[in-house]
């Protein structure tokens, strides 16, 4: 069932609108071995695929569809789909660029069977599904190699080949947005927007735009070496829903450059940080609790009208997020 409540920018007017915490970290307390990657679709894979989360969308849609459920009765009004590696780049490390078209319909298809039962059990509110749209493994600013400053691994148009092949997927499975998320090459965002442009003409539909990067030192700078204010700057001549930082930082690392996009950007600002910086064994390790302060002090400042959680973060820390941003006006444009 399709929303037929209020336009999200209405919504986003009143309130803060909380988005969902990691599918990663809850995928892990699966423990899941590769014949769970592979179901009985994949039995035969000539490559090993454990590890490629988005395929559970196919293979084990229970899981997806539960952590999905977790997430919206902890108080999440925005899901993202289990598509951040959903494209033909990050599909080929597992020679599987041709599922790209059904792993976003059927990951689309999961989020909404967890919508309708969450309705059904709890009643109607306005609750959106997200396409995810990662960065992919490539950078269309950045040399691999070293020796050649000039060499790309990737350029423009086919990066905005795939993210339109990923996107018209992700329409014709019924998402409600698309989130460009975890941004560390302008470049690739930019070729991103453009392919989603080209797949809303072919689809003969658009959908809201989210944007969110990722900054990736203590110097405030993308891996592509712009600060926070260049990088709003890139993409402001896109007609965006909203604009935020997720990833590599935790929420009280991020703040000043949530400060900056908050003082800047003409449109709603989102955050969806990490559960605080990686341990030597690359976990995260800010508790709910702690965590929940942290992100009290974008509130306190109103400095956002979207608030999530990246790596780390479990339906608790959401459930404390929706908890206090009740409390709390979102940002004003």
């Amino acid at each position: 069932m399709k929303n037929k409540f209020m336009q999200i920018e209405d919504i986003l007017k009143e309130k803060i609108l909380i988005l969902d915490g990691a599918m990663g970290t809850m995928i892990q307390q699966y423990q899941l071995k590769e014949e769970d990657f592979r179901g009985s679709q994949f039995k035969t894979w000539h490559k090993d695929i454990k590890g490629n989360n988005d395929l559970l969308s196919i293979t084990q849609p229970e899981i997806i569809k539960k952590i999905h459920l977790e997430y919206f009765i902890a108080g999440a009004d925005i899901v993202e789909t289990n598509t951040f590696n959903s494209n033909r780049i990050s599909m080929a490390d597992y020679d599987m660029q041709e599922y790209v078209r059904e792993l976003n319909i059927e990951s689309v298809k999961v989020a909404n069977e967890a919508r309708e039962e969450y309705y059904k059990k709890y009643g109607n509110k306005p609750l959106f599904i997200a396409g995810s749209i990662g960065p992919t493994s490539k950078t269309a600013s950045i040399s691999p190699n070293v020796n050649d400053p000039a060499y790309r691994e990737v350029d423009f148009d086919f990066l905005a080949d795939i993210y339109k092949e990923q996107t018209l997927a992700l329409i014709e499975g019924g998402a409600d947005l698309l989130l460009v998320e975890t941004i560390f090459d302008t470049l690739n965002a930019k070729a991103a927007f453009f392919g989603i442009e080209d797949a809303f003409m072919e689809a003969k539909k658009s959908l809201p735009l989210m944007a969110s990067g990722t900054i990736t030192d203590a110097a405030g700078r993308t891996l592509s070496g712009q600060t926070t204010e260049a990088f709003l700057t890139s993409i402001s001549h896109i007609p965006l829903l909203s604009i935020g930082l997720n990833c590599a930082l935790g929420a009280d690392q991020l703040f000043q450059y949530l400060e900056i996009l908050s003082n800047k950007s003409p449109f709603f600002i989102s955050a969806h940080p990490n559960a605080g910086l990686p341990n030597p064994l690359g976990g995260y390790d800010e508790t709910p609790e702690m965590m929940a302060e942290k992100v009290k002090v974008y509130m306190e400042n109103q400095l956002v009208n979207i608030l999530g959680g990246c790596c780390g973060t479990t339906p608790a820390h959401i459930k404390l997020f929706a908890e206090m941003a009740a409390k709390y006006k979102p940002r004003t444009l």
